[in-house]
């Protein structure tokens, strides 16, 4: 049984398990540090070498040449540089990146201009994914014939070994939520006697595995009646069911956010957008993410620093940089640096529906409050600013929906069934996956926490009700039924 407690490693993959077992000093997998590693040689019977070996968390970085021996005959690297971040807790994320330079193995008989390898993974409470897409070799060169670097292949090298290029795999599970992540730059194997190395001689360059495992939300005691903002016994006779606490209503559009504010966007943070182009959904939304991210289901984890403590979003773990792109046509508001989401800003859709992008390390020219943008543009680039600052680069992503919007910041809804209908470039149906609504009176958690509402059955709409409701607004399904009923003189 793993520890309950919360585990975020990077570390070799189980296909290289024997490798971090002999690397001096790599840590258990149980333990809450980070692994990785940018070249190793393993030669049965005989002392090996391993180069720019890591540990987190929450960060390390090193790299450098390497050499084995010492004429590097067997392995040469001119230049490396790796990463690892590690982000333990309720929402648990990690990532490791890696890349070598000028790589010769085997007196030059497999050569690669750069391997770059990175792994990602991010689990919560209620999900896990993990991202391994974005690692590349240019100019690789086996044998003296050039080769294209496809993911998962195995070369034959003549009849003396095997060279495995891009290996990666991935999994999850459901209990502790977890994702693992393994990527393979190149790995070499001896089947035969080659240049006076032995049958079973590993040569492996640039190999890292991201894994994410979430640790139970943390258990709140209720203090004593009376103590604290505690409710107090009900009189005798009385009702043992508690009153709602009424809520503020703030004006539209006036998310609270927590933590202090400062508007505006200083030159220095503010850089060149690239060229992008989006797939949109039929309904005209955006991935907000350009390329891979790993998230989870972290929406309702608990939260210390947060209006009623707990996630009112979902974490993107990216590499440093990513762009970000607005997920509607809209207009940006709120364009600036808060003490807990860093450099953030919001976009407001033409239905009236808010987003909220955090920890950004840099804005493009269109973030301007006021700005009308389109699905699709860069409004930014992922970082780790404000309280995710020495944690992996991610973008904290919210969904606050029209007609939630009175309850001020709280007012915000699961975002992971958007994402993952987003990234497909598909539109969100009404039961596409779990809603969450505020709790009102605290029986099914604390006050204001998020609680799942029930998913719609199979309903016949006509075209115009469909055509009239919003994929984002829950009470949309509602409204198109209510007047459908209206109509037809239907009853409850």
């Amino acid at each position: 049984m793993r520890s309950a407690r919360a585990v975020v490693v990077l570390l070799l993959g189980a296909a290289v398990a024997g490798l971090a077992a002999a690397a001096p000093g790599a840590p258990d997998a149980t333990d809450t540090n980070a692994t990785a590693l940018v070249a190793q040689v393993s030669i049965p019977g005989q002392a090996g070498g391993a180069g720019a070996q890591l540990s987190a968390p929450p960060t390390a970085s090193g790299g450098g040449a390497f050499s084995f021996p010492a004429d590097g005959s067997v392995l040469r690297i001119g230049a490396s540089t790796a990463t690892t971040t590690a982000q333990p807790g309720t929402s648990s994320s990690a990532e490791g990146t890696i890349r070598a330079l000028a790589v010769t193995a085997l007196a030059g008989e497999v050569v690669a201009e750069s391997v770059n390898v990175r792994a990602g993974a991010a689990a919560g409470p209620a999900g896990a994914t993990g991202d391994a897409g974005t690692s590349t070799i240019t100019g690789l060169v086996v044998l003296g014939q050039a080769v294209t670097p496809t993911g998962n292949v195995q070369l034959p090298l003549a009849d003396w070994g095997t060279l495995d290029v891009l290996g990666s795999t991935r999994s999850t599970s459901d209990d502790p939520r977890s994702a693992e992540t393994a990527v393979t730059g190149l790995r070499i194997r001896l089947i035969a006697e080659h240049l006076g190395l032995p049958v079973g001689t590993e040569i492996v360059v640039g190999l890292a595995t991201a894994r994410a495992i979430a640790q139970p939300a943390p258990t709140t005691t209720t203090p004593p009646p009376g103590v604290d903002g505690a409710p107090r016994a009900a009189a005798p006779g009385a009702s043992a069911r508690p009153t709602p606490t009424p809520r503020p209503r703030p004006a539209p559009n006036a998310p609270r956010e927590p933590g202090r504010s400062i508007p505006g966007a200083p030159p220095e943070v503010v850089r060149a957008a690239p060229e992008v182009t989006a797939r949109l959904s039929r309904s005209g939304y955006v991935f907000p993410v350009f390329g891979p991210a790993a998230f989870g289901n972290t929406f309702g984890a608990f939260r210390a620093d947060v209006s009623g403590k707990w996630h009112h979003g979902e974490d993107l773990v990216a590499p440093f940089g990513t762009p970000l792109l607005a997920v509607a046509d809209g207009t940006l508001f709120s364009v600036g640096w808060n003490d807990v989401g860093g450099w953030r800003l919001w976009l407001r859709d033409a239905a009236g529906n808010e987003f909220y992008y955090a920890h950004l390390s840099a804005y493009s020219p269109l973030a301007i409050a006021g700005k009308r943008v389109k699905a699709g543009d860069v409004l930014g680039f992922v970082g780790d600013t404000g309280d995710a600052e020495g944690g992996p680069p991610h973008l904290h992503f919210e969904i606050h929906p029209v007609e939630y919007l009175a309850y001020g910041y709280d007012g915000a809804v699961a975002p992971y069934p958007f994402l993952v209908a987003w990234r497909r470039a598909e539109d969100v149906s009404f039961s596409s996956g779990r809603t969450y609504l505020l709790g009102e009176d605290g029986l099914a958690g604390p006050p204001g926490a998020p609680v799942a509402s029930a998913q719609a059955g199979a309903v016949l709409l006509d075209a115009d009700d469909i055509s009239a409701a919003s994929g984002l607004v829950p009470g949309a399904l509602k409204r198109a039924l209510a007047g459908g009923e209206a109509r037809s003189g239907a009853g409850p």
